[in-house]
Parts: structure tokens; sequence; C-alpha cells
């Protein structure tokens, strides 16, 4: 009895980081094995809630929440229809790709839950300290909580 293969979410967004990470490991961990990669990818993009999205409440917020949940599937849909592209370029024809409302740390560390990953991989924006310590960082997050190995694929900087 064949055994099942480990499952590798890779968490996604509109960024160039993440498309880098998305593309460094299909080319370290897929297109090398053609037809017998040692993963199952999971492509993961988390979509915000429109009214975390939005960020403020009282008069006139409701009237704006359907447009702009509008902007964020056509986004989520953009980001995906690229992931699917960027598999199938690198003959990664059987990639599961899922978009799941909410905050991306917490729905890349339930997918890792869900999929039973072995292996979570996420792009790295490079933000400094101080950004970071703002905007607080997905990586950084997933690397303390989801319960499996965490690669922060970083883009390398270009020298001039």
């Amino acid at each position: 009895m064949a055994s099942e293969k480990q499952a590798m979410v890779v968490g996604i967004d509109d960024s160039e980081h993440s498309v880098y990470a998305l593309e460094w490991t299909l080319d370290h961990f897929f297109t090398n094995f053609a037809s017998n990669p040692p993963f199952k990818l999971v492509v993961v993009h988390s979509k915000p809630s429109p009214a975390s999205a939005v960020g403020l409440a009282g008069p006139g917020a409701a009237e704006v929440l359907p447009y702009v949940d509008s902007d964020l599937k056509r986004i989520a849909a953009r980001v995906v229809e690229k992931a699917k592209q960027i598999c199938v370029t690198k003959l990664v024809n059987d990639a599961v790709v899922e978009v799941v409302e909410g905050d991306a740390r917490n729905v890349l560390c339930e997918a890792v839950e869900r999929h039973h990953a072995s292996i979570l991989v996420v792009g790295s924006h490079g933000y400094g300290a101080i950004k970071r310590a703002v905007l607080g960082s997905v990586s950084d997050y997933c690397a303390h909580h989801a319960h499996c190995t965490v690669m922060i694929v970083k883009k390398p900087k270009i020298k001039h």
C-alpha cells in the first residue's frame, strides 16, 4: 500500500515576495521530480474580510463594504489565477489552490492543520524591525504558531 504524500502548504498574496516564494518552492521541490514530487502541493491565499480591510465603523461603513468585498474577491481571483499559471508553467498540474477569508496568520496555521501539512512555506516582505512590530509579520507568527516546519523564502536583494 502506497503511503499518501505529505502536504506542503504555500501561502500566497499579491506581492512579488509571495510569487518568488512559490516559484522557488516549485523549482526546488516539484519541477525536478516531474512525475513524482515528494509533496502534495496546497497553495493558500488569505482574503481579508471587508470589515477588516476597511478598518472603520460607523455611519457609511455598511454602504462601502459591498464595494470593498467586490475588490477583495477580484484581487483573490487574480492571485489564484497567477498562482495556477505559475504552477502550470513549472509543470505542476495537480496543485490544490484555496482562497480562505480571514487574517493570513490564522488562515495559514489552520490550513496546516486541515491538510496535516509537514511544511509551510511563506515569503518574506523583508520589513525592518519597526514596520514588522507595527504591521505584524505573517512569517514570524507562523514560525511560532504553525504545528509544522516553516520555511521562510526571502527574495535576494539586488546589489547595485
